[in-house]
């Protein structure tokens, strides 16, 4: 009786979870730099893509407007954003406050199983690179960083860091292409190198110099 009452009509419970999946799906393409800066989206092409109606794409995009990771014009439109040189450099110096905090606070329990699962990663950066492959590159620079930062223990900041990234993900792609990379960033072999040593501030230099580097390039 209650599915004829009902028939095909979306539930709130249904409805709930096909946002947060949508949300979830195009928040990590964003922060992965599958879709480059000031490109548009719209709520009939989400709802097409990820087989939902409006309500549910409409809620993905508020919250991934409310974190910085979409761009609302006055007009109406949705577009990832196109950094100034300003705020690229804004979110460099809290890439350098917040990861440069977590790498010190990991520090302590950086035990060898952490090590080596970095220097793992560390080579399928080198993997994407050699493929060309740009979000590969930015998804596993992410992963090596995450790995690193989870164990500081420290989840809120971890998570305005992501937030940091996702607002970032636009700008790292193109940022990809400016640097041309043909091996993995030298600072990760200075990062596991300072977390063999147990050398604090040789590790606050190498995540400050890795996370900034290549971000004040593109805005100077």
């Amino acid at each position: 009786m209650d599915k004829l009452l009902t028939g095909n009509r979306p539930t709130a419970e249904n409805t709930g979870s096909a946002h947060d999946r949508v949300y979830r799906a195009l928040r990590t393409r964003i922060m992965h730099g599958a879709i480059g800066p000031g490109e548009a989206l719209t709520l009939r092409g989400i709802g097409k893509e990820f087989d939902v109606s409006m309500t549910p794409a409409r809620e993905a995009v508020r919250r991934l407007v409310a974190e910085g990771a979409l761009f609302l014009s006055s007009s109406g439109r949705v577009a990832t954003p196109e950094l100034s040189n300003e705020r690229i450099e804004e979110l460099a110096a809290l890439r350098a406050l917040l990861e440069v905090e977590l790498a010190s606070r990991a520090l302590p329990r950086a035990h060898m199983a952490l090590i080596d699962r970095l220097q793992t990663i560390n080579g399928v950066v080198a993997e994407t690179i050699s493929k060309r492959d740009a979000v590969g590159y930015i998804r596993t620079n992410l992963e090596f960083h995450r790995t690193l930062y989870l164990r500081a223990q420290a989840p809120a900041m971890l998570a305005m860091a992501e937030t940091v990234w996702l607002q970032l993900g636009p700008t790292m792609r193109a940022l990809y292409g400016r640097l041309g990379r043909t091996e993995p960033p030298h600072n990760h072999k200075l990062i596991i190198a300072a977390l063999k040593a147990g050398d604090e501030p040789g590790l606050r230099l190498a995540v400050r110099t890795d996370v900034t580097q290549g971000l004040r390039l593109l805005a100077g």
